[in-house]
């Protein structure tokens, strides 16, 4: 009850921020975009991990106004990236059920003036799972305008490959379980090389996870994995210290 409290009080007193972390074309070893991801500074705990606090915003219905507020944030902050830098942000199952996700994500596109395929939805399959008409027509709507589409985390959870025909995906995101285990393991390495085939026949990117050190990346981009991101390429940063990092990067023209 206390968290919750001061979760609420957190989202109005400033105690949220955006850090990003960059996804790089790896043929051109440029940034292609940033992942937004929320940090909360509680000014008696300290760092909070999102591990702990989304889980409870997600169960109180507080995802709404904070899952409005980071898309704003985020629209925000990648207006002031050069052109062609994406800017990443998950969506929430509960974001669906408690909020309304369209409105939120055109609200905050105008507010920032951020070009709508600069954005991409992250969306894990725990959305997917809602079947419900409006989380397919609140995706298609947003693609129709030219947000990006990605999924999330496929193929950890309750993968169905209908997914990929019923939603309007434009990239598909490889878990950093996968690439975690390429060195050593075999089956690993047929899924990863699965996914790529899977991806480039339907027209959709890929983007691998929690790349760590050179031999996971060699594998990959050996298998033709065009985006990565993890810590061998940078930690999340926060936003002036991605704007440093972007005035020594050439523009990514990655379509």
């Amino acid at each position: 009850h206390k968290m919750e409290r001061d979760l609420r009080a957190a989202l109005h007193n400033g105690e949220l921020s955006l850090y990003y972390q960059p996804q790089y074309n790896l043929a051109r070893d440029q940034i292609a975009g940033f992942e937004a991801l929320l940090r909360w500074h509680h000014p008696e705990e300290g760092l909070i991990s999102p591990a702990e606090f989304i889980p409870l915003a997600e169960e109180t219905g507080l995802i709404a106004p904070i899952g409005e507020w980071t898309l704003r944030q985020a629209c925000a902050d990648a207006a002031q990236w050069p052109k062609g830098i994406k800017v990443a942000v998950n969506l929430s199952a509960a974001q669906f059920r408690f909020g309304n996700v369209r409105q939120a994500v055109i609200s905050a596109l105008g507010t920032s003036r951020l070009m709508p395929h600069d954005l991409e939805l992250e969306v894990t399959e725990s959305v997917l799972l809602e079947e419900r008409a409006e989380v397919a027509e609140t995706l298609n709507r947003l693609h129709d305008i030219g947000v990006r589409i990605a999924l999330d985390d496929f193929g950890t959870g309750y993968s169905t490959l209908s997914y990929l025909q019923k939603f309007p995906f434009d990239k598909i995101k490889i878990d950093r379980s996968f690439v975690r285990d390429l060195e050593s393991n075999q089956g690993t390495r047929a899924i990863v090389r699965a996914v790529l085939g899977l991806a480039a026949g339907l027209d959709m990117k890929v983007v691998a996870e929690g790349i760590e050190n050179k031999q996971d990346l060699a594998y990959l981009m050996s298998e033709g994995c065009r985006e990565g991101q993890g810590f061998l390429f940078s930690r999340a940063r926060p936003q002036a210290e991605i704007l440093k990092m972007l005035t020594s990067e050439k523009r990514c023209d990655v379509a």
